[in-house]
């Protein structure tokens, strides 16, 4: 193994990725180095690229980057198995978190790792151990503490790479949200945590899930992941209309959950109106802070109407995760989700082919770096 490896290095909206020779960190005795096989560019992603939210990046910039798989490449002295005790070596594929609860706070005592306020690191430049902080690069590291499990030999890399982001995400917030068997659903938004959302609904027996986009090939997509009903923002323009045919759909009553996958926050009010007396709004999308919208708390008091936030999930859901795959890899077409790959050294190119804001269209579901 060299004593270096390449990473795409972020110095901040407007300027380009470039890519540098990071050192390979010594493993410590609890963590794993990673080979990173496939890093997707997450809406998140796309946020900070665009400059949605302010950050304070080192001069040394940042290497940033979270949705990804890959294989182990050196076990620390310590680790000797994944985190549900089967047997792990050098070379084996694995899926792990990217965020690290710190178990000493009141969320993680509470036993909410998700909520835990510190798991996420600042962001930290390549010469800062461990170097290699994000999935945009060759490596990465997996701290003391970082959760990981072997990939079945039945998924692809493009099948796993989602599992630690948006499959997850979506799992753990639909559990959140109280989705029940033969309940309804909203998602508002058809990217990759969107139709993702539509596949786990109808897997776990949503008996009505409805998408809203605008972008015509994130439409089809959805309704080959399980979407029963589709509503296109270029044909139902006004607000109130979309809202009156959602009541229409669910019989008069409206959607158990409603769900904010966009990542603007102007679609929160009509998401909780789609809502029944008594439903949920699940809020993962809009990450970006110092966005604000109006809302009525009437509405939610009258309604009995319940608003949940997500930001990661437990643990426990990446090997539930990677069941769902083995059992629906053949019921859902995840192969569609995975739509460009591009080289390591093409991020640019990839980060602009993704950016669908300011056109509002793009003929990119989800763009994957191959490191």
């Amino acid at each position: 193994m060299s004593a270096t490896g390449r990473a795409a290095v972020f110095f901040g909206p407007g300027k380009p990725f470039e890519i540098r020779d990071v050192r390979i960190p010594e493993v410590e005795p609890d963590a794993v180095l990673i080979r990173v096989s496939l890093a997707n560019v997450c809406g998140s992603d796309l946020h900070f690229w665009r400059g949605d939210a302010p950050l304070r990046l080192p001069e040394d910039g940042w290497i940033f980057g979270h949705e990804m798989t890959g294989r182990v490449a050196k076990l620390g002295a310590r680790v000797k198995t994944d985190s549900l005790g089967r047997p792990l070596a050098e070379g084996d594929r694995v899926a792990y978190t990217y965020f690290y609860p710190c178990g000493r706070c009141y969320a993680c005592l509470n036993k909410e790792f998700a909520a835990c306020p510190a798991k996420l690191e600042r962001p930290l430049g390549p010469s800062q151990f461990p170097h290699f902080h994000g999935a945009f690069a060759e490596y990465y590291y997996l701290r003391p503490g970082g959760a990981i499990f072997k990939v079945p030999d039945a998924l692809s890399d493009a099948l796993v790479a989602p599992v630690n982001c948006a499959l997850c995400q979506v799992i753990y917030g639909l559990e959140r949200a109280g989705l029940r068997f033969g309940g309804t659903v909203v998602i508002q938004g058809a990217g990759g945590l969107g139709l993702q959302a539509a596949a786990v609904a109808r897997d776990k027996g949503a008996a009505m899930v409805i998408v809203v986009d605008q972008i015509p090939g994130r439409l089809e997509l959805a309704k080959a992941f399980g979407a029963d009903h589709t509503i296109d923002l270029r044909e139902v323009t006004e607000r109130k209309d979309r809202v009156a045919l959602v009541r229409k759909l669910t019989g008069g009553v409206g959607a158990d959950v409603a769900c904010d996958f966009v990542g603007f926050a102007h679609v929160i009010p009509e998401g909780i109106e789609m809502l029944r007396s008594g439903g949920t709004y699940l809020e993962i999308g809009t990450i970006s802070r110092g966005q604000k919208v109006e809302l009525e708390p009437s509405l939610l008091v009258w309604g009995s109407k319940s608003i949940v936030g997500v930001i990661q999930y437990d643990p426990w859901v990446i090997p539930r995760a990677l069941d769902f795959l083995v059992r629906n890899r053949q019921r859902f077409p995840f192969d569609r989700l995975l739509s460009h790959t591009y080289p390591l050294e093409k991020i640019n190119e990839a980060f602009a082919a993704s950016e669908w804001h300011a056109k509002e269209t793009t003929t990119i579901t989800r763009a994957a770096l191959a490191p």
